[in-house]
This record gives C-alpha cells, sequence and structure tokens, in this order.
C-alpha cells in the first residue's frame, strides 16, 4: 500500500508536477541521493520521454553509487546517461578552499550544457530542497549561474517531505542516508588527490560493513589523521578494545597515520565550523599540509 501523503504534501506532489511538466525538455542531476531520485521520478511522470536523468561519475563518487544510479534510473523507467567529469584536473578544485563545490557543480553543468541538444532537452534541474537554502552551499551560486532550475525549491519542499513523497512513490531511496561526494570529506586546505578519496571511501566501506552502520564519516585531517564520526550511541563500540584495534590496524593499512573518534559524534557538514579560520589561513598566504 502507498505510503499516504497529508493533504498539504499532495498539494505540492501536484505542483511539482506541474512545474515540471512546464519546463517541457529536461535533463535531471541524478546522484541517486534522495533529492535527486525524487526529481527524477517526479520528471519521468509529468515529461515521459522527455525527461533524462544524468550521472556525473569521477574519482569523487562512491563505490556502488553508479550501481546504485543505474538500477533506481531503471526501477523508474527515465532514460539515464552517464557523464564523466574531470573536476580533479581543475586547480581550484584541488586546492579544497570553500568554494570547492561551487567548481566541482560548474563543472557538471557546464558539461550538461554542452550535451542539452544530444540529449534532447531544454531545461537542467538539480535535486536542491528547501532546507539546502539554509546551508553553506556553493553549488547553489553555480546552478544559478548555469540557469539550473531547483523544482523542489520552487514548491517548497522540505528533506522531510522530500522523503516522505519518496516513500509515496516506493523509491527504495527514501530512508537512505545523506551521502555527498568523497571530496567533501577532505578538510578544506587540505589538497584533494583521488589517492585521498580513494582512501577516504575505503575506510567508510570496511567501516559499514565491520559495524553495520549506515551512517558515519571518515574525515581526512592534515598529516594523515582519519577523524571518525558514528553516532553518540555507537561510540562504545568503537573502543571496545578488540574493535578499536582491528579499525586502527585497517585504516592505517590504507594509509592513514593517526586515527581518532569525533567524541561530539555524526554530524553533517561538521567540516563546514573550519571555514573561517581556512580563509583566514588563506588571506596570510599559509596553508596545511598539501
Amino acid at each position: 500500500m502507498p505510503f499516504t501523503l497529508s493533504d498539504s504534501l499532495l498539494i505540492k506532489r501536484d505542483a511539482l508536477l506541474r512545474v515540471l511538466a512546464g519546463y517541457g525538455r529536461v535533463a535531471v542531476a541524478f546522484s541517486a541521493g534522495v533529492d535527486s531520485t525524487v526529481v527524477a521520478q517526479a520528471a519521468q511522470l509529468a515529461c515521459g520521454d522527455r525527461a533524462v536523468a544524468a550521472t556525473a561519475v569521477s574519482d569523487s563518487l562512491a563505490a556502488g553509487e553508479l550501481d546504485s544510479a543505474r538500477e533506481l534510473a531503471l526501477r523508474i523507467g527515465i532514460r539515464h546517461e552517464i557523464l564523466y567529469t574531470t573536476e580533479f584536473s581543475n586547480p581550484d578544485y584541488l586546492r579544497n578552499a570553500g568554494d570547492r563545490c561551487y567548481h566541482c557543480k560548474t563543472e557538471l553543468y557546464t558539461q550538461l550544457e554542452g550535451i542539452t541538444e544530444r540529449l534532447g532537452v531544454d531545461v537542467i534541474v538539480n535535486g536542491a530542497n528547501v532546507d539546502d537554502q539554509g546551508d553553506y552551499r556553493p553549488g547553489m551560486q553555480a546552478a544559478k549561474e548555469h540557469t539550473v532550475r531547483s523544482p523542489l525549491i520552487e514548491v517548497g519542499l522540505t528533506k522531510v517531505e522530500v522523503r516522505e513523497l519518496a516513500r509515496h512513490w516506493d523509491l527504495p531511496a527514501w530512508d537512505k542516508p545523506a551521502s555527498p561526494c568523497l571530496s567533501s570529506r577532505i578538510a578544506y586546505g587540505l589538497e584533494v588527490t583521488p589517492e585521498r578519496v580513494r582512501r577516504v571511501d575505503a575506510a567508510e566501506q570496511f567501516l559499514r560493513q565491520r559495524l553495520g552502520i549506515r551512517e558515519l564519516r571518515v574525515r581526512h585531517e592534515a598529516h594523515d589523521l582519519a577523524r571518525i564520526e558514528v553516532a553518540i550511541e555507537e561510540l562504545p563500540r568503537l573502543v571496545a578494545t578488540e574493535l578499536r584495534a582491528e579499525i586502527t590496524d585497517h585504516l592505517r593499512s590504507l594509509g592513514f597515520r593517526f586515527v581518532t573518534i569525533d567524541l561530539e559524534g555524526f554530524r553533517s557538514g561538521s567540516l563546514n565550523a573550519a571555514l573561517p579560520f581556512v580563509t583566514l589561513q588563506a588571506n596570510l598566504g599559509q596553508s596545511p599540509e598539501k
């Protein structure tokens, strides 16, 4: 039985379909997260074969995410395109200042703009929701510069409502934890490299499999230090003698020299707390270990 929506959310759902239908032919920037999955489903319902989902692939994409995107696109019934983006060739991206996401999204939207004729689309859309407007999101500026539309914002959908809508449409991503790109785990000011993002990916994959925890982060700090974030209630498990030694040994085998546990627990966007310090360092001409 479909998940029942409130009257107010039914109104927003119908508004979302009308907005997308009004765009005409659309390309959805599709990461397979819950937001872009809902937009892809809505685009398929509203536009049919005039909609396409486009997934960007680079070193910053976590293992398994491309397969997830393919499976979701097939389930939705939307045409699916793969883009191989080259943000790792951009020095402004690699230096990993506070605007890294801007350069990543600029690369994605520029590539999408270059193939709109081949894809047969008029409008590019993303999965930004209302809650994203209250966070530090330099990628939103890139969307504005490339006239990328944000239909979830246009109809006033919050993150909670997006998840409810995904559940209503029986999309398996409805309860998927947020999974920003791997580069977001690298401390600002520390150069983003394929080696570092692969190290983070391998560490997170190991911890998920070993601990059975869906939502966690391994933050890559300077001097090859790993800072593990899990929910507060999971912290005692990590410091149990046998498991602690196993985690430390494995992460060191991946190339980390130091392994730490963040006592504040998991919190999305925790690296943003360092942005004022990173900005000050940049102004003084300083930088952390590259």
